[in-house]
């Protein structure tokens, strides 16, 4: 059954819904859906509290390390952490309190190939089982055969690289990780529903794939239909992060409380 994955999105040291696309290097703040009262550690203590696991705290860009590592503290072993992290410091942020380390950017050269000796260098450093690779994305121009095409976004999704999201990607890099999280970046805050044909793409591998890896979809869920949309397209098998449409974040397409008791009926089928 698909999982309800909780966020801490952090921006400017804040728990923060923004729109994904309008992260930019260049001056000007991005475009904010949310911004919450209270701390990345109350929320932190929240998702502990309801028993919600597999949650990520990503650090969008510089001055969020201290609320990042609240977060972690308060709720140790529950949470991923991701933004700027690399083999240099992601077994701190293990030893902080995080599950696992989410990767994007460090992998990439400036040029947007993929350097896969520094997936071998994660690995020396905190272990597979430790590693999420964030393949977030945005569509591309289709293939000559008219293939819808997506390619993964360093660089808080401001560039591409070369990385197609395909099956062989997906079996390429499952070796390297435990799990793949994946924000369809053009749709990511809008709230006007998901990426369904990224979602299938996805789904398709999750069903075939030989060495397949939990996955978390994130982007555009703007009611709980897209929640029942992500899993009837996957048999279950693609978990989903909700952010700007919650009504804890501000939002009036999803209640936290109805995700919660989502979770809460699939661990007692089980």
């Amino acid at each position: 059954m698909t999982k309800f994955r909780p966020c801490i999105d952090l921006h400017d040291g804040q728990v923060k819904q923004i729109v994904g696309g309008s992260l930019r290097d260049e001056g000007g703040g991005p475009i904010e859906n949310h911004v919450a009262e209270q701390s990345a550690g109350w929320f932190a203590a929240k998702y502990r509290d309801d028993g919600l696991t597999g949650g990520h705290v990503i650090k969008l860009g510089p001055g969020n390390d201290a609320a990042a590592r609240e977060a972690l503290s308060a709720y140790p072993g529950g949470l991923q952490i991701g933004g700027g992290i690399h083999a240099g410091n992601a077994k701190q942020w293990i030893d902080a309190g995080a599950s696992h380390v989410i990767v994007t950017s460090w992998l990439f050269d400036p040029g947007g190939e993929l350097i896969e000796s520094r997936l071998q260098q994660l690995i020396q450093s905190v272990g597979r089982q430790r590693i999420v690779l964030d393949l977030s994305c945005r569509r591309v121009e289709p293939s000559d055969s008219g293939e819808l095409a997506w390619r993964v976004a360093m660089n808080r999704w401001q560039t591409l690289t070369t990385v197609k999201i395909d099956h062989a990607t997906l079996d390429r890099l499952s070796a390297y990780c435990d799990e793949f999280l994946v924000h369809a970046a053009d749709v990511e805050g809008l709230c006007q529903g998901i990426d369904a044909d990224l979602v299938a793409r996805l789904a398709s591998w999750a069903s075939r794939s030989a060495t397949p890896r939990p996955m978390t979809y994130a982007g555009g869920v703007a009611t709980m239909d897209d929640v029942t949309k992500i899993e009837t397209a996957s048999l279950g098998k693609i978990d989903v992060t909700v952010g700007s449409s919650l009504d804890m974040f501000g939002g009036q397409g999803c209640r936290y409380q109805d995700l919660v008791k989502r979770n809460q009926a699939a661990r007692s089928d089980h």
